[in-house]
């Protein structure tokens, strides 16, 4: 299989105009006449279902939630890059396209970020006219702070709940289109396989979570906007429900999964504080601008953070990252914490977190400031630790957040299954190695508003595609696989819940391809994987029945999917021999412990091609080039 990007010629600054110019169009008249399926309604799909709506498609749009304002992109807290430019600072949309290359230690797609840097400056203006409350300075401008990775101010913000009300505005958007009837919306309904005939995706089935109930739905297209795999590791900043199921069944179904090793781990998240934990909390990045980060000097040092002179205490990041201090991009931070971690200074019970210090900017700004840029955000630490940030220091560690893999797709976002496109994180992104903060409610957003709209007509004014409907056998032999692996897995009738093995996989993945990996512990994971994973599938007790609402039998099918995609993640970082962004091999760093990259052998994006059950997976390469942005040892001191 040929994986081809279809990045258009010519000069970067005008390939996506030209390539919108040179799509075919649908008609107006002619949209009513096409139906398109949208899983998944947050920012991506919640916004690429609202826009195919008003361009006159119809359109079905599924969630797991009882609603889409329900979905994790409600989580999000800190901001939204865009390249504005309102600081006057020297921000431009080639300074945000050189930041996010950068920050992805050069191993994301060039013309893609270009465009993505382009279409920020229209979501900005798109999400205020929705009603979007961005916050804004003393005179009525858009106020802007800063994120890591950039010495810019570029982030949008509504406070410590962006995420949320850019949610609101695109709901807003899409429960117009479902009063119109132009969007029929599904909630509490879950996606459980991609329907393929003669090569084409042409709909889903998916399992009713009230009544149990397997259906199928037919379309020209369907859009896969279902998130990140974050869960595989079980303790994640993610909610509860996010899974792998909907892009991992179109992974088997022909749709090749890119670099699944590249997750990313956010340095400011509430320490875990028990087995008890079934997921972590994430505390801003935005908090990064004003606290500072810092350890006590002297490993065993266990006095009270207000008992630490200044003289004796290591801002690590200060010390170590003087051009950017604090504010350096995820990952770099997180590994310096895991470091002066191991080296016995972290502080609380474990050991294992650093201080998050805003006493210095209370001083200078005073506390009503800093109330009125974060107080949610302290509000929630107070109530989840009991400590008052106001007085003490935060403690924080980094924990599981972003996956920066996910399905391949072309510069149209469609994958490699014609007719089915994946946008927002459920792609394998715009992102590289690394995210930088306050990129993902770009890119989603990007995706659903700016680019499919555009892409998804070329597809359809261009394909000569059979009437259908659901009697088709392809449909019927899905539901039939579906009610097998349902059947199978409430069969079992094992002695450990589900939890159990999750936790376990969890635990094995932080372990060994986590924030440090080595070729040694990749080994010995995909030993123990596979077995843990016989073990599930002979061992684990799944309550209930399949005829009823069944939280039981929903994360055994996610967690049966989570331990095939771990194995995969596991030999995908096997594979690739080098250090980049988040995919830190111990064995390729610096003399200083930076990330070493190997852009002669490894400038690629890892694509696997799914070869059958018990079949070891195909690696496609798709080649980097890098004509803007030419690749460097990534610093930011």
């Amino acid at each position: 299989m040929e994986l081809d990007a279809k990045i258009p010629a010519g000069p970067i600054e005008t390939l996506w105009d030209k390539h919108k110019f040179n799509l075919k169009l649908v008609n107006p008249a002619n949209k009513r006449k096409y139906n398109i399926i949208v899983v998944g309604s947050g920012l991506a799909g919640g916004s690429a279902a609202a826009t195919l709506g008003e361009l006159g498609y119809n359109v079905q749009c599924f969630c797991f939630q009882d609603s889409p304002r329900r979905a994790h992109s409600i989580a999000a807290q800190g901001g939204i890059n865009a390249a504005k430019n309102y600081h006057s600072d020297g921000d431009s949309i080639f300074r945000l396209f050189y930041d996010t290359v950068k920050g992805g230690d050069f191993r994301s797609r060039e013309a893609n970020v270009y465009r993505l840097s382009q279409i920020s400056v229209n979501i900005i203006d798109q999400c205020v006219a929705q009603g979007v409350p961005f916050a804004r300075e003393y005179g009525g401008m858009l106020d802007n702070r800063s994120f890591g990775g950039a010495q810019v101010s570029r982030t949008f913000y509504a406070r410590g709940q962006t995420g949320q009300q850019l949610l609101l505005g695109a709901y807003q958007a899409l429960e117009r289109q479902i009063g119109t009837g132009q969007v029929r919306m599904y909630p509490r309904h879950e996606m459980l396989d991609l329907v393929v005939v003669d090569g084409n995706a042409r709909g889903i089935v998916t399992r009713d979570l009230i009544s149990g109930k397997i259906e199928s739905y037919m379309a020209d297209a369907v859009v896969l906007g279902t998130g990140g795999y974050g869960n595989a590791y079980y303790l994640s900043t993610n909610a509860k429900g996010c899974n792998t199921t909907a892009i991992w069944r179109a992974y088997k179904k022909g749709a090749l999964f890119a670099n699944p090793c590249f997750t990313q781990i956010h340095p400011t998240c509430i320490p875990v504080t028990g087995e008890y934990q079934s997921k972590l909390t994430l505390m801003s990045e935005s908090l990064r601008n004003d606290g500072r980060i810092w350890v006590p000097l002297k490993k065993g040092d266990k006095r009270p953070p207000n008992q630490i002179p200044p003289a004796e205490r290591d801002y690590y990041l200060e010390r170590r990252y003087p051009s950017f201090g604090n504010l350096v991009p995820r990952d770099v931070a997180s590994r310096n914490a895991k470091a002066v971690c191991d080296e016995g200074r972290g502080v609380g019970e474990s050991g294992l977190g650093v201080y998050l210090d805003f006493n210095a900017a209370i001083q200078r700004l005073g506390q009503n400031v800093i109330k009125e840029r974060y107080g949610n955000l302290f509000d929630m630490y107070e109530r989840i630790t009991g400590e008052n940030p106001y007085e003490v220091p935060m403690r924080i560690y980094p924990a599981i957040h972003y996956t920066m893999g996910g399905l391949w797709v072309d510069y149209n976002l469609m994958s490699t299954i014609p007719g089915l496109y994946v946008i927002g994180e459920a792609n394998f992104s715009d992102h590289g190695a690394n995210r930088l903060g306050a990129s993902a409610l770009m890119q989603g957003l990007a995706d659903g508003y700016f680019v499919l709209p555009y892409t998804i007509g070329d597809y359809l004014a261009t394909s000569k595609l059979t009437k259908l409907d659901t009697s088709h056998p392809a449909f019927r032999e899905s539901e039939t696989q579906v009610a097998c692996v349902t059947r199978r897995l409430l069969e079992i009738k094992g002695t450990r819940s589900v939890d159990f093995f999750h936790r376990d996989l969890g635990k094995l993945l932080w372990e060994f391809c986590g924030m440090a990996r080595t070729a040694e512990g990749l080994r010995y994971a995909l030993e123990q994987i596979p077995a843990l994973r016989e073990q599930f599938w002979r061992d684990v007790k799944v309550l209930g029945s399949g005829e009823e609402l069944n939280q039981s039998l929903e994360k055994a099918g996610r967690v049966g999917d989570f331990f095939e995609l771990a194995e995969l993640m596991c030999l995908d970082a096997l594979e690739r021999n080098e250090s980049c962004g988040g995919h830190f091999r111990e064995e390729y760093q610096t003399a200083d412990g930076e990330a070493l990259r190997n852009d002669a052998d490894y400038s690629y994006v890892a694509a696997w091609q799914y070869r059958g059950d018990g079949q070891a997976p195909e690696l496609r390469k798709e080649p980097l080039h890098f004509d803007y942005v030419h690749p460097s040892q990534r610093s930011y001191k």
